[in-house]
């Protein structure tokens, strides 16, 4: 027998809580000019509980080719890469009338 996913009911191979959990976040995705007036990207909005922050901030770093981290339920790339980090988002399963960029 299949295990079932206690959330929606489907068997974990079905299961869309993941996908559900992403549509429904709000993302705010805007600049900053950090010290010595150098801009810096952050990423808001993320849910701690369901995203692993911390993957997604590497994935993000290694594709904008950045340094960056993430911490206090933000990711802070270093630059402006907000209209890559949109579609990026986009891309790794974030719909994209939730991301809001500044």
């Amino acid at each position: 027998m299949t295990e079932v996913c206690t959330v929606c009911g489907l068997p974990k191979d079905l299961c869309v809580c993941a996908t559900i959990s992403m549509e429904q976040q709000i993302i705010k995705v805007r600049t900053e000019m950090r010290k010595w007036g150098k801009p810096a990207t952050v990423i808001e909005g993320l849910d701690q509980k369901s995203i692993d922050q911390d993957d997604l901030a590497t994935k993000l770093k290694a594709s904008c080719a950045c340094g960056g981290t993430a911490k206090g339920g933000q990711i802070i790339l270093q630059g402006d890469h907000r209209q890559r980090v949109r579609k990026l988002l986009v891309d790794y399963g974030f719909s994209s009338p939730s991301i809001e960029v500044h």
